[in-house]
C-alpha cells in the first residue's frame, strides 16, 4: 500500500439512473483527480440505487472504513430524492429545514413558484454544514466526514473547491505514465520484478489496441517523486528492449 491510511476516502455515486446505463458518471473521475492532488487516495466506489435501506447501510459502511465519503445524487427536488433523509437516519438526526438553506433557496426562488419539492432541497440533517452552490441555487452539505454532493457534474466541481481547507490532506500524489507499444502479456513477467523493486509505487498495466495494433499504458503513482523517477527509468529501459525485439 503507497498511501497512508490516514489519507483514504470512497466514493458513493447513488442513483437508479446510473445503474440503468441511461446516464453517464462523471463524477468519479473529477473527484479522485481532486482528491489525489490534496493527497488523498480513493480506496473505494460504490454505485447503488435509491433505496433507503441500502443507502444507510453502505454510508454506515464507509464512513467507518475511511477518513472521508463523497457521495454525489440524490438531493433533488422530486420524490426519488431520497439521500438527503437517509444520510439523516446514517446518522441517528433529525430530518428538517435548515434555516440557511431555506433562505438561499427562498431568494433564488423570489421570482418563481417556491414549491414544496424546492423546499424540500433545504431540508437535510439536524447540524449540517452547508457547502454553497456559486450559482445561488441548492446547496450541498456535510455531516462528520461524509460530504453530500448533487449529482450534477457542474456543480460538483463548483462546490469542491471549497472543502480544500477542510479536509486533512497529505503529500499530492503524482501519476506518470509511459506508453509501451508492446503486448502486456510479453512484459508480465519483468514488469512484475520492477514492482517488486518499487513497493512504494503503484503500477497499473492497461493494455489497448489501437489501429490494428497493440499496446500497454503503463501509469505509477505514488506521493515519492524521486521514486517514481527511478521506476520510470527502469520500465523505459524494460520497453526499449522489448520493442527491440
Amino acid at each position: 500500500m503507497i498511501f497512508s491510511k490516514e489519507f483514504t476516502s470512497a466514493i458513493l455515486i447513488i442513483g437508479n439512473e446510473i445503474l440503468s446505463g441511461r446516464t453517464v458518471d462523471k463524477n468519479t473521475s473529477f473527484i479522485a483527480k481532486w482528491l489525489g492532488d490534496l493527497g488523498i487516495s480513493v480506496e473505494e466506489v460504490k454505485i447503488i440505487p435509491d433505496k433507503e435501506d441500502v443507502i444507510i447501510s453502505s454510508l454506515n459502511e464507509l464512513r467507518k472504513k475511511y477518513q472521508y465519503v463523497f457521495t454525489t445524487g440524490g438531493i433533488g427536488p422530486t420524490h426519488d430524492d431520497i439521500t438527503s433523509e437517509s444520510v439523516a437516519k446514517a446518522f441517528g438526526k433529525k430530518y428538517e429545514y435548515n434555516k440557511e438553506a431555506y433562505v438561499i433557496l427562498e431568494k433564488y426562488y423570489a421570482n418563481s413558484d417556491f414549491n414544496e419539492g424546492r423546499k424540500k432541497m433545504a431540508r437535510m440533517p439536524e447540524g449540517a454544514t452547508l457547502i454553497y452552490n456559486e450559482q445561488g441555487s441548492a446547496p450541498a452539505f456535510s455531516v462528520e466526514n461524509v460530504f453530500v454532493l448533487p449529482g450534477i457534474p457542474s456543480y460538483v466541481e463548483l462546490m469542491l473547491p471549497q472543502l480544500k481547507e477542510v479536509l486533512t490532506s497529505g503529500k499530492k500524489i503524482i501519476s506518470v505514465s509511459c506508453d509501451a507499444k508492446v503486448r502486456e502479456s510479453s512484459m508480465a513477467v519483468e514488469l512484475s520484478n520492477i514492482q517488486d523493486k518499487y513497493p512504494d509505487i503503484d503500477i497499473g498495466s492497461y493494455p489497448y489496441s489501437k489501429e490494428g495494433g497493440f499496446g500497454t499504458m503503463l501509469v505509477m503513482r505514488s506521493t515519492n517523486e524521486n521514486k517514481i523517477i527511478e521506476c520510470k527509468k527502469d520500465i523505459e529501459k524494460m520497453i526499449y528492449v522489448f520493442s527491440a525485439k
